[in-house]
Protein backbone atom coordinates (compact mmCIF):
# COMPACT_ATOMS: atom_id res chain seq x y z
CA UNK A 1 0.00 0.00 0.00
CA UNK A 2 1.57 3.22 -1.00
CA UNK A 3 2.40 5.32 1.68
CA UNK A 4 0.93 8.42 0.40
CA UNK A 5 -2.43 9.41 -1.78
CA UNK A 6 -2.09 11.30 -5.48
CA UNK A 7 -3.39 14.73 -5.66
CA UNK A 8 -4.09 16.85 -8.61
CA UNK A 9 -4.54 20.65 -8.92
CA UNK A 10 -4.61 22.95 -11.60
CA UNK A 11 -2.61 25.77 -12.67
CA UNK A 12 -3.95 29.23 -13.76
CA UNK A 13 -2.55 28.24 -16.49
CA UNK A 14 -4.71 25.25 -16.98
CA UNK A 15 -2.06 22.58 -16.14
CA UNK A 16 -2.11 19.53 -14.82
CA UNK A 17 0.17 19.73 -11.32
CA UNK A 18 0.96 16.89 -9.17
CA UNK A 19 1.48 16.34 -5.16
CA UNK A 20 2.36 13.17 -3.08
CA UNK A 21 -0.43 13.48 -0.24
CA UNK A 22 0.89 12.19 3.27
CA UNK A 23 -1.58 12.54 5.54
CA UNK A 24 -0.70 13.09 8.67
CA UNK A 25 -1.47 10.18 11.98
CA UNK A 26 -4.24 10.41 13.89
CA UNK A 27 -4.02 12.81 17.16
CA UNK A 28 -4.05 16.81 17.21
CA UNK A 29 -4.27 18.29 14.33
CA UNK A 30 -1.54 20.57 13.12
CA UNK A 31 -0.61 23.05 10.01
CA UNK A 32 0.42 20.39 7.49
CA UNK A 33 3.83 20.21 5.56
CA UNK A 34 4.54 21.70 1.84
CA UNK A 35 7.74 20.33 0.17
CA UNK A 36 9.36 21.57 -2.87
CA UNK A 37 12.06 20.01 -4.46
CA UNK A 38 15.23 21.56 -6.19
CA UNK A 39 15.79 22.48 -9.90
CA UNK A 40 15.65 18.89 -11.61
CA UNK A 41 14.09 17.37 -8.99
CA UNK A 42 10.92 16.31 -7.98
CA UNK A 43 8.87 14.71 -5.08
CA UNK A 44 10.53 11.89 -4.75
CA UNK A 45 13.56 13.36 -3.18
CA UNK A 46 11.03 14.03 -0.08
CA UNK A 47 10.25 9.71 -0.06
CA UNK A 48 12.13 9.35 3.32
CA UNK A 49 11.86 12.42 5.11
CA UNK A 50 8.03 13.40 4.60
CA UNK A 51 6.58 9.71 5.95
CA UNK A 52 8.50 10.51 9.19
CA UNK A 53 6.77 13.93 9.43
CA UNK A 54 3.27 12.26 8.28
CA UNK A 55 3.87 9.97 11.10
CA UNK A 56 4.29 12.41 13.58
CA UNK A 57 0.89 14.36 13.13
CA UNK A 58 1.53 16.35 10.04
CA UNK A 59 0.14 16.07 6.36
CA UNK A 60 2.88 16.37 4.26
CA UNK A 61 2.40 17.53 0.33
CA UNK A 62 5.60 16.88 -2.02
CA UNK A 63 4.61 18.99 -4.97
CA UNK A 64 6.35 17.86 -8.53
CA UNK A 65 6.68 21.88 -9.76
CA UNK A 66 5.37 22.40 -13.72
CA UNK A 67 8.09 20.10 -15.85
CA UNK A 68 8.94 17.64 -13.45
CA UNK A 69 7.74 14.66 -12.03
CA UNK A 70 4.21 13.68 -13.19
CA UNK A 71 3.00 17.57 -13.26
CA UNK A 72 2.32 18.14 -17.22
CA UNK A 73 5.12 20.00 -18.65
CA UNK A 74 4.51 24.19 -19.85
CA UNK A 75 3.80 25.01 -23.11
CA UNK A 76 5.40 28.09 -22.79
CA UNK A 77 8.87 27.36 -21.36
CA UNK A 78 9.73 30.84 -19.87
CA UNK A 79 6.77 29.86 -17.28
CA UNK A 80 9.90 27.87 -15.77
CA UNK A 81 9.72 30.49 -13.21
CA UNK A 82 10.21 30.85 -9.53
CA UNK A 83 7.15 33.34 -9.56
CA UNK A 84 4.96 30.84 -11.73
CA UNK A 85 6.35 27.96 -9.70
CA UNK A 86 5.32 30.43 -6.40
CA UNK A 87 1.54 30.70 -7.95
CA UNK A 88 1.14 26.86 -8.70
CA UNK A 89 1.95 26.18 -5.12
CA UNK A 90 -0.53 28.78 -4.01
CA UNK A 91 -2.86 27.55 -6.39
CA UNK A 92 -2.78 24.23 -4.81
CA UNK A 93 -3.18 26.07 -1.58
CA UNK A 94 -6.59 27.44 -2.59
CA UNK A 95 -7.97 24.29 -4.15
CA UNK A 96 -6.94 21.82 -1.14
CA UNK A 97 -8.71 24.60 1.29
CA UNK A 98 -5.15 25.06 3.30
CA UNK A 99 -4.85 28.72 4.49
CA UNK A 100 -1.31 28.16 6.21
CA UNK A 101 1.80 25.67 5.62
CA UNK A 102 5.09 24.99 7.01
CA UNK A 103 7.10 25.06 3.88
CA UNK A 104 9.95 22.78 3.30
CA UNK A 105 12.28 23.93 0.40
CA UNK A 106 15.31 22.35 -0.79
CA UNK A 107 17.31 24.80 -3.43
CA UNK A 108 15.11 26.23 -5.88
CA UNK A 109 12.43 25.21 -3.21
CA UNK A 110 13.43 27.66 -0.82
CA UNK A 111 13.35 30.01 -3.67
CA UNK A 112 9.72 29.50 -4.26
CA UNK A 113 9.36 29.70 -0.48
CA UNK A 114 10.91 33.21 -0.50
CA UNK A 115 8.47 34.18 -3.84
CA UNK A 116 5.69 33.10 -1.77
CA UNK A 117 6.97 35.23 1.03
CA UNK A 118 6.61 38.09 -1.21
CA UNK A 119 3.66 37.43 -2.82
CA UNK A 120 1.07 36.10 0.34
CA UNK A 121 3.40 35.85 3.01
CA UNK A 122 0.33 35.07 5.61
CA UNK A 123 0.19 31.78 4.11
CA UNK A 124 3.47 30.75 6.17
CA UNK A 125 3.59 29.60 9.25
CA UNK A 126 7.14 28.41 8.94
CA UNK A 127 9.75 27.88 6.86
CA UNK A 128 12.74 25.59 6.52
CA UNK A 129 15.40 26.26 3.75
CA UNK A 130 17.56 23.74 2.77
CA UNK A 131 20.96 24.97 1.19
CA UNK A 132 20.34 27.86 -0.34
CA UNK A 133 20.18 31.68 0.21
CA UNK A 134 18.72 34.91 -1.21
CA UNK A 135 22.23 34.70 -2.66
CA UNK A 136 24.51 31.93 -3.58
CA UNK A 137 27.82 31.06 -4.67
CA UNK A 138 29.04 32.02 -8.62
CA UNK A 139 31.02 28.39 -8.38
CA UNK A 140 27.87 26.50 -7.71
CA UNK A 141 25.51 28.55 -10.46
CA UNK A 142 28.45 27.60 -12.66
CA UNK A 143 28.21 23.65 -11.77
CA UNK A 144 24.41 23.86 -12.27
CA UNK A 145 24.59 25.40 -15.51
CA UNK A 146 26.89 23.50 -17.03
CA UNK A 147 24.99 20.54 -16.38
CA UNK A 148 21.74 22.28 -17.28
CA UNK A 149 22.81 22.66 -20.79
CA UNK A 150 23.48 18.79 -21.39
CA UNK A 151 21.99 16.85 -23.67
CA UNK A 152 21.64 13.36 -21.48
CA UNK A 153 21.37 9.84 -23.43
CA UNK A 154 21.46 7.39 -21.37
CA UNK A 155 20.74 3.51 -22.12
CA UNK A 156 20.30 1.77 -18.89
CA UNK A 157 19.66 2.16 -15.46
CA UNK A 158 23.86 1.37 -14.41
CA UNK A 159 24.26 4.09 -16.50
CA UNK A 160 21.45 6.70 -14.81
CA UNK A 161 23.24 5.61 -12.03
CA UNK A 162 27.01 6.19 -12.90
CA UNK A 163 25.63 9.60 -14.29
CA UNK A 164 24.15 11.17 -11.24
CA UNK A 165 26.94 9.51 -9.20
CA UNK A 166 29.25 11.33 -11.56
CA UNK A 167 27.24 14.89 -10.86
CA UNK A 168 26.48 14.19 -7.28
CA UNK A 169 29.56 11.96 -5.63
CA UNK A 170 31.23 15.27 -4.07
CA UNK A 171 28.23 16.36 -2.41
CA UNK A 172 27.01 12.87 -1.21
CA UNK A 173 30.48 10.98 -0.79
CA UNK A 174 29.30 8.52 1.43
CA UNK A 175 26.82 7.31 -0.87
CA UNK A 176 27.12 3.54 -2.12
CA UNK A 177 25.94 1.90 -5.31
CA UNK A 178 22.68 0.89 -3.95
CA UNK A 179 22.26 4.51 -3.18
CA UNK A 180 23.11 5.70 -6.49
CA UNK A 181 20.88 3.50 -7.97
CA UNK A 182 17.74 4.59 -5.53
CA UNK A 183 18.66 8.29 -6.69
CA UNK A 184 19.05 7.49 -10.63
CA UNK A 185 15.12 5.80 -9.91
CA UNK A 186 13.99 9.22 -8.49
CA UNK A 187 16.05 11.54 -11.38
CA UNK A 188 14.75 9.33 -14.39
CA UNK A 189 11.90 7.35 -15.70
CA UNK A 190 11.88 5.11 -18.09
CA UNK A 191 11.41 6.23 -21.65
CA UNK A 192 9.13 5.23 -24.64
CA UNK A 193 11.86 3.04 -25.92
CA UNK A 194 13.02 1.60 -22.84
CA UNK A 195 15.80 3.52 -21.68
CA UNK A 196 15.80 5.92 -18.87
CA UNK A 197 15.65 9.46 -19.40
CA UNK A 198 15.53 12.58 -17.10
CA UNK A 199 12.21 13.46 -15.38
CA UNK A 200 11.66 16.85 -16.18
CA UNK A 201 11.65 18.81 -19.03
CA UNK A 202 14.54 20.08 -20.92
CA UNK A 203 13.31 22.97 -21.38
CA UNK A 204 13.58 24.40 -17.91
CA UNK A 205 16.66 25.14 -19.02
CA UNK A 206 15.78 27.92 -21.32
CA UNK A 207 14.77 30.63 -19.22
CA UNK A 208 18.30 30.18 -17.62
CA UNK A 209 19.95 30.36 -21.29
CA UNK A 210 17.81 33.42 -21.84
CA UNK A 211 19.41 35.72 -18.85
CA UNK A 212 22.06 33.75 -18.02
CA UNK A 213 23.13 31.57 -14.65
CA UNK A 214 22.61 34.83 -12.73
CA UNK A 215 19.24 35.13 -12.77
CA UNK A 216 18.11 31.89 -11.44
CA UNK A 217 19.28 33.49 -8.47
CA UNK A 218 17.96 37.28 -8.58
CA UNK A 219 18.34 39.37 -5.20
CA UNK A 220 16.40 37.56 -3.20
CA UNK A 221 17.45 39.61 -0.05
CA UNK A 222 14.24 41.56 0.35
CA UNK A 223 12.02 38.44 -0.23
CA UNK A 224 14.30 36.26 2.76
CA UNK A 225 14.13 39.68 4.84
CA UNK A 226 9.94 39.05 4.92
CA UNK A 227 10.44 35.46 5.01
CA UNK A 228 11.98 35.41 7.71
CA UNK A 229 10.40 38.81 9.66
CA UNK A 230 7.80 37.38 12.97
CA UNK A 231 8.04 33.53 11.66
CA UNK A 232 9.77 30.81 12.28
CA UNK A 233 12.78 29.37 9.89
CA UNK A 234 15.06 26.83 9.92
CA UNK A 235 18.40 27.14 7.54
CA UNK A 236 19.50 23.42 6.72
CA UNK A 237 23.22 23.69 5.15
CA UNK A 238 25.39 21.34 3.82
CA UNK A 239 29.22 21.85 5.27
CA UNK A 240 30.76 21.40 1.85
CA UNK A 241 28.15 23.04 -0.28
CA UNK A 242 29.33 25.03 -3.10
CA UNK A 243 25.72 26.77 -3.86
CA UNK A 244 25.80 28.37 -0.59
CA UNK A 245 28.91 29.40 1.08
CA UNK A 246 29.58 29.91 4.95
CA UNK A 247 30.05 33.93 4.07
CA UNK A 248 26.38 33.70 2.63
CA UNK A 249 25.29 31.80 5.57
CA UNK A 250 27.19 34.45 8.16
CA UNK A 251 24.83 37.26 6.33
CA UNK A 252 22.01 35.53 6.44
CA UNK A 253 22.26 34.48 10.25
CA UNK A 254 23.31 38.33 10.64
CA UNK A 255 20.09 39.40 8.43
CA UNK A 256 17.37 36.88 10.31
CA UNK A 257 19.38 36.66 13.55
CA UNK A 258 16.14 34.17 15.17
CA UNK A 259 16.61 31.75 12.46
CA UNK A 260 17.73 28.23 14.10
CA UNK A 261 20.31 26.75 11.54
CA UNK A 262 22.28 22.89 11.22
CA UNK A 263 24.87 22.31 9.10
CA UNK A 264 25.07 19.05 7.58
CA UNK A 265 28.88 17.75 8.05
CA UNK A 266 30.38 15.77 4.92
CA UNK A 267 27.55 16.47 2.58
CA UNK A 268 27.32 19.40 -0.24
CA UNK A 269 24.65 20.62 -2.04
CA UNK A 270 22.39 19.69 -1.02
CA UNK A 271 21.40 17.67 2.19
CA UNK A 272 19.15 15.23 1.34
CA UNK A 273 17.55 15.65 4.55
CA UNK A 274 17.51 12.01 5.72
CA UNK A 275 20.84 12.76 7.65
CA UNK A 276 21.01 12.02 11.28
CA UNK A 277 21.54 16.26 11.83
CA UNK A 278 19.22 17.10 9.50
CA UNK A 279 16.54 14.65 10.83
CA UNK A 280 16.85 16.10 14.17
CA UNK A 281 17.09 19.57 13.89
CA UNK A 282 13.86 19.32 11.44
CA UNK A 283 12.19 17.80 14.25
CA UNK A 284 13.07 20.12 17.05
CA UNK A 285 12.02 22.87 14.88
CA UNK A 286 8.63 21.39 14.03
CA UNK A 287 8.00 20.61 17.35
CA UNK A 288 7.86 24.14 18.23
CA UNK A 289 5.21 24.82 15.75
CA UNK A 290 1.27 24.67 15.62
Amino acid sequence: MAEYAERRWTSADGLTLFARDYGGADGTARLPVIAIHGLTRNSADFDTIAPRIAQSGRRVLAVDVRGRGRSDRAPDPMTYSPEVYARDILALMDQAGIDKAVFLGTSMGGLITMAIAAIRARTIAAAIINDVGPEVSPVGLARIAAYMGQTVEISTWAEAADYVKGLNAAALPHYTDADWAAFARRTFRDGTEGSPVPDYDPDIAVPIRAAGAKAMVPNLWPFFRRLTRGRPVLLVHGETSDLLSPEIVDKMRKAARKMAYVQVPGVGHAPMLDEPEARAAIFEFLAGVK
